[in-house]
């Protein structure tokens, strides 16, 4: 069984994070720390319940300044990195807002805690409140010569970040977030370019017209940025936007046969589904975007199409056989049910093929 993520926050962390902390603040009344942190609602905390009470309980227990907390912050951090790290982030987000005279000394510390973590949530609560300084602060960050920085000047601006609060103002008009992306479009850092392209895709969904403008702008420049506008266009392609199929010359498919599909009739709860077919043509096969889509029930008896990648490269054969299968086991994401459902078969944003099959109660 997977490990939570919230049992990071173990009695083992707490009892580091005390040791730290006494290290670089001898008065730090550890065994006190540790019983205000596991009271009786801990185990009912999720992860980012877990992440407040501790940012909440270090406040109470280092009895200085927000710029004397932060000292000693910054040096332990040095012990800790990735998600364990969140809490210092958070404390600059719960404590860093109160007064813009704090301002500089958080993002003194958000530039610090992102390295090796990500202060990427945090710093969403500055822009939301410090718009313009903050916005300044992430252009500065942007010529950082560490990825760490750089990558948070690009992921904290993002309007739709996964576990993240919405920038609303930025879903309407993120002019302000390609001011950042122009800055970090040509960035060596896949680390970096993996951000910008997440940045793109997010903008996308609410502004579909300027993302395909920036990509009509920045292709064929280098290998780099044509990838971070193919990944930026992972929404609009899957859509089968026209315009971003045209731009990546995924514009052909009446030349392209599917021949000896095969796929399971009938499957069980709990079980794969297996599909394969083969592709063909007179000539080389080309630039080609292949996709699967399953049209799962739903408990009202309609169908939601779910689209999955196959392939998305230059074929140079006349030919090429796919396998693949799909699991039909229940998740906290996806419930099944029980009845028919249909494949279909994607060449370049166009449906081609369609087929039923049943999944059948494994209880029968």
């Amino acid at each position: 069984m997977a490990t939570l993520l919230k049992n990071i926050y173990s009695q083992e962390f707490i009892k580091n994070l005390s040791n730290s902390l006494q290290k670089n603040y001898k008065d730090f009344k550890k065994d006190e720390f540790k019983k205000a942190i596991f009271i009786n609602s801990w185990e009912s905390f999720e992860l980012k319940q877990r992440i407040r009470h501790i940012s909440k309980t270090l406040k109470a227990f280092l009895p200085f300044s927000y710029k004397e907390q932060i000292d000693i912050l910054i040096e332990v951090k040095q012990d800790f990195k990735a998600l364990e790290a969140m809490i210092f982030q958070d404390f600059v987000e719960v404590f860093g807002l109160e007064d813009f005279v704090d301002f500089e000394v958080s993002m003194k510390a958000l530039e610090v805690f992102t390295i090796d973590s990500s202060s990427e949530f945090a710093i969403r609560q500055f822009i939301l409140k410090y718009e313009d300084e903050t916005i300044n602060q992430m252009k500065f960050w942007a010529k950082s010569q560490n990825e760490h920085i750089r990558r948070l000047s690009s992921e904290g601006c993002r309007p739709r970040l996964p576990w993240a609060i919405a920038l609303v103002k930025y879903k309407e008009n993120p002019k302000k977030v390609f001011e950042i992306i122009e800055l970090l479009k040509n960035d060596s850092s896949k680390y970096v370019q993996k951000s910008v392209a997440n940045n793109l895709n997010d903008i996308s969904k609410d502004n579909p017209k300027m993302v395909i403008n920036f990509v009509r702008n920045n292709l064929k420049i280098s290998k780099e940025l044509d990838w971070i506008c193919k990944h930026g266009c992972r929404t609009l392609l899957k859509t089968a936007n026209k315009e971003v199929l045209d731009l990546f010359n995924f514009d052909k498919y009446h030349h392209i046969n599917i021949t000896n599909f095969c796929c399971d009739k009938s499957i069980f709860l709990n079980e794969d589904f297996n599909f394969s077919f083969e592709i063909n043509s007179d000539e080389p096969i080309g630039n080609i975007r292949v996709e699967y889509a399953i049209y799962y029930l739903k408990s009202n008896n309609n169908h939601n199409k779910k689209v999955f990648m196959i392939s998305q490269n230059e074929i140079k054969l006349n030919k090429k056989i796919f396998q693949k299968k799909q699991s039909f086991k229940n998740m906290t994401t996806r419930k099944h049910y029980i009845g028919t459902h249909f494949i279909g078969v994607l060449i370049n944003g166009v449906e081609v093929l369609k087929e039923e099959f049943f999944l059948n109660d494994t209880s029968n």
